[in-house]
């Protein structure tokens, strides 16, 4: 029995030995020093963009602090073309990337997860060009259930607006639709297929103020007559070309 408790003890010190000689070594010569020393502590591969970083943690953590600003700025400061971009200038403002990068998720998968409200606290603490990225004034009311009070302050523009569907025919303020989890509106409804006032959300193609429109697009339809602010009159509300009396048509 004794034996037994001596052998115990042994082990015990063993393991606590173990534990403490391990971080010790890889905090002093890094974490390839203890061979099979990641494999314990690794959480998943990188994407295929930093693959090649999968045996070098140091490249990207810090010890006891796990991936820190400037292991990231080591690679990523001389990226111009990000920081010259005005959807993604904010950058040079930003001092924790963890809020919006995550690693370890796979190959397939790329290392951002934007996080709106983290943009938002940049921008509203005036951080250089991260406060075009909040609309001026105290914080509106949330327009929906999809949104919060401090998500509306976003400027959702400043960064989607070459996204906007809409032409700028909504205004811009895409917070009293959107969410910024999705750009889908689940409760959306198109108004009915007998509807007349088309241009009050749709705007023509620039070939429909053109010669294009008489010579082509309204012959085919089979409506000489029509006005470009008719859409009703060829375009069925099922998609833009399934036209009235002809089907699929796409000429472009």
């Amino acid at each position: 029995m004794k034996r037994l408790e001596a052998l115990y003890l042994v082990i015990a010190a063993a393991v606590a030995g173990l534990g403490f000689a391990v971080p010790y070594l890889a905090h002093r010569d890094g974490a390839q020093s203890v061979p099979g020393w990641t494999w314990f502590v690794d959480p998943g591969p990188l994407s295929s963009r930093h693959a090649f970083l999968q045996q070098d943690c140091e490249s990207c953590h810090t010890p006891h602090l796990g991936p820190t600003a400037d292991r990231c700025i080591a690679c990523h400061a001389n990226e111009s073309e990000l920081l010259e971009r005005a959807p993604t200038a904010f950058h040079a403002a930003v001092e924790d990337c963890r809020s919006c990068h995550v690693e370890h998720l796979g190959r397939s998968r790329r290392p951002v997860d934007m996080q709106h409200e983290q943009l938002l606290r940049l921008a509203l603490e005036k951080r250089g060009s991260a406060a075009e990225f909040v609309a001026a004034g105290p914080p509106p009311a949330a327009p929906h259930a999809g949104i919060t009070r401090a998500e509306a302050q976003l400027a959702c523009q400043s960064c989607h607006a070459n996204q906007d569907r809409h032409r700028t025919l909504f205004g811009t303020d895409c917070a009293q639709c959107h969410s910024v989890s999705a750009w889908t509106i689940p409760a959306f409804v198109h108004p009915s297929a007998q509807s007349r006032e088309c241009v009050q959300c749709h705007q023509a193609p620039p070939s429909h103020y053109m010669e294009h429109f008489k010579m082509v697009s309204v012959t085919i339809a089979g409506r000489p007559h029509a006005d470009v602010s008719q859409c009703f009159e060829c375009h069925k509300t099922t998609a833009w070309n399934d036209i009235k009396g002809v089907g699929w048509y796409k000429h472009h």
